[in-house]
């Protein structure tokens, strides 16, 4: 828990071209080159702008409230960071798509998939939520990569597009993050159980 509350306490720098507003009902803003962002701030936190820096403390509360306030510290100045680094540099995740056949086009804000079904599946990504696809390697056939300011958003709709055909054990057929190691189980060889040990 020590490690918590001591990134807690730390301050978040603010780079030029960034401006934050707390704004009221504890909400922080955060705009920069792209684009802006506002959260609902966790309770028992207050932010304290000074130097071009962010300070998030935690209030003064009974001892029992305190681990909690520790706890809300950390996630406060989480948030903030993220926040900072969205509306720099944004988030950035990317997805895998494997298996003969399975495609990924991007047309606008709809993402139009061929997985295997029997008919074609269209995702609507959210607004704030840009996707492109890259060719694979030789195992996977489309590479998508989501971008967002909202770490948690970018997060949220990769799950998503995951979910539509999450990687099956066998041959490892499906949507995967890139980078995801899916365990295999081996396949029904019916010889008589000479697979290979």
């Amino acid at each position: 828990m020590g490690e918590v509350s001591r990134l807690g306490r730390k301050p978040v720098p603010i780079p030029s071209g960034v401006k934050v507003e707390i704004l009221d009902g504890g909400i922080i803003k955060v705009t920069g080159p792209k684009g802006s962002l506002e959260k609902k701030l966790p309770p028992l936190v207050r932010i304290r702008i000074e130097d071009n820096q962010i300070f998030v403390e935690k209030m003064e509360v009974q001892k029992k409230l305190d681990r909690k306030a520790k706890a809300f510290q950390g996630l406060a100045r989480a948030l903030i960071n993220n926040m900072v680094i969205g509306v720099t540099q944004g988030f950035t995740k990317s997805l895998d798509i494997v298996g003969l056949g399975y495609r990924a086009e991007v047309k606008g804000q709809e993402i139009h998939f061929s997985l295997g079904y029997s008919h074609p599946i269209v995702f609507t990504l959210p607004p704030g939520i840009s996707a492109r696809t890259e060719r694979g390697t030789e195992q996977v056939q489309v590479r998508l990569i989501l971008e967002g300011i909202d770490k948690e958003l970018v997060g949220q709709v990769a799950a998503n597009i995951r979910f539509l055909r999450p990687p099956e054990p066998y041959k490892g057929k499906g949507i995967r993050y890139t980078g995801e190691v899916i365990l295999r189980k081996p396949g029904k060889s019916g010889k008589g159980g000479k697979g290979k040990k």
